[in-house]
C-alpha cells in the first residue's frame, strides 16, 4: 500500500482543509501517517520512513521538507495567497522553493493560479462527512472572523434589519473578544447573544452547518475563488448566499449573490419563505459538489496531474 506523510498545520482553517485532503488520499487507497504541528511532534522520528508523498497545507509542508532536507516529493494545497503572510510563517523565505521539480503546488484561486503558473484546484470536502443530516433548526449562520469593518457592520446590520430571524456566529474566542471591543454597548448585546463558540473539526462543522437553513458568505482571500465554507455548505445541501465572485461559474452561477447589506437581508427573507426556490438551488448545487468537489475525486485528479 502506498503511504503519505500528512502535515497537519496549526491554523484551525488549515486543519479543516487538510482533513478533507487527508480523507481524499485514504479514499484513494493510501495509508496516511499524520505529523501534527500543533502537538510539536518530532519530524526526526519520521524522516527515515519511506513515503510516496508528503502532503500539507500552505507553506507548512514546504518548510518541513526544506528544513529537514527530505527527498520525498511534496503535494501542497494552498488556499492563501503565496505572497502574503497568511500563507504561513516564513512565506517569503520558502516561496523560492515552490518551483522545485519535486514540489507540486495546487492553488485554490483560478486567476492567481494562472498568474503564478500553478495547478488550479478549487476547494473540496469529504462528502461522507459533509452531507444532509436533514436537521435544520436555525435560520442564518455566519462562520469566521468579523475582523474587518465590512464583516462586522454586515453582521450587526443584518441582525437589526431582520429582528425576527435567528442568527448564529462561530469564531475563535479572540475574534469574539475583538468584535466586542469594536462595538458600542447596544451592538455588544448582539454579539454576545449570537456568538456560539468555535468549531475545530470537520464532524462538528458539518453538524453546525446542517442546523442552519442559510449561510451567508464574505470571501476574504484571492481574486476569483470561493472559500472552503462555500463547498462545505453546498455539500450539506444548505443554501449559501455569496458576495460576487467569478468562480461562482463553477456552479453555473446559480448561487444567489448580493450587492449590499439591504440586498442580502432581502434575499435571506426571500429564500427562507420560498422553499421551492431554495430546494431548486441546493439540489442543483449538490450535483456539482458530487461531480467536482468531493475529496475522493479531487485528490485522484491531483494525483493524475502529478508526475515524478
Amino acid at each position: 500500500m502506498k503511504k503519505i506523510l500528512a502535515i497537519m498545520p496549526v491554523s484551525i482553517g488549515g486543519r479543516l482543509t487538510t482533513s478533507s485532503f487527508i480523507d481524499g488520499f485514504i479514499q484513494n487507497g493510501y495509508k496516511v501517517i499524520v505529523f501534527d504541528e500543533l502537538k510539536n511532534d518530532k519530524i526526526q522520528n519520521l524522516k527515515n520512513f519511506e513515503f510516496d508523498y508528503i502532503i500539507g497545507y500552505d507553506f507548512s509542508p514546504v518548510k518541513i521538507k526544506i528544513d529537514n532536507n527530505i527527498k520525498t516529493p511534496l503535494i501542497a494545497y494552498f488556499s492563501d495567497d503565496i505572497r502574503k503572510k497568511t500563507s504561513g510563517v516564513g512565506y517569503d523565505k520558502y516561496i523560492e522553493f515552490i518551483k522545485n521539480k519535486d514540489i507540486f503546488v495546487f492553488y485554490w484561486d483560478r486567476e492567481l493560479a494562472k498568474k503564478e503558473n500553478l495547478f488550479y484546484q478549487p476547494h473540496f470536502v469529504n462528502c461522507e462527512i459533509y452531507h444532509d443530516f436533514k436537521t435544520p433548526l436555525n435560520d442564518v449562520l455566519f462562520m469566521g472572523r468579523l475582523d474587518t469593518d465590512l464583516r462586522l457592520k454586515t453582521y450587526l446590520e443584518l441582525n437589526k434589519l431582520l429582528p425576527d430571524i435567528s442568527f448564529r456566529w462561530y469564531a475563535i474566542k479572540r475574534h469574539f473578544e475583538d468584535a466586542l471591543e469594536r462595538c458600542n454597548e447596544n451592538d455588544k448585546k448582539i454579539i454576545q447573544n449570537t456568538y456560539c463558540g468555535f468549531i475545530d473539526n470537520e464532524i462538528d462543522m458539518a453538524k453546525i452547518i446542517n442546523e442552519s437553513k442559510i449561510v451567508y458568505n464574505i470571501n476574504a482571500q484571492g481574486l476569483s475563488s470561493l472559500n472552503y465554507r462555500t463547498i462545505q455548505t453546498l455539500a450539506c445541501k444548505r443554501l449559501i448566499i455569496s458576495d460576487k465572485r467569478k468562480e461562482l461559474d463553477l456552479f453555473n452561477n446559480i448561487i444567489p449573490t448580493y450587492d449590499n447589506i439591504n440586498d442580502l437581508a432581502s434575499k435571506i427573507k426571500f429564500y427562507l419563505n420560498n422553499k421551492e426556490e431554495y430546494n431548486k438551488i441546493i439540489d442543483k448545487s449538490y450535483g456539482f459538489i458530487l461531480k467536482n468537489h468531493s475529496s475522493k475525486i479531487c485528490v485522484k485528479n491531483m494525483l493524475d496531474r502529478v508526475r515524478f
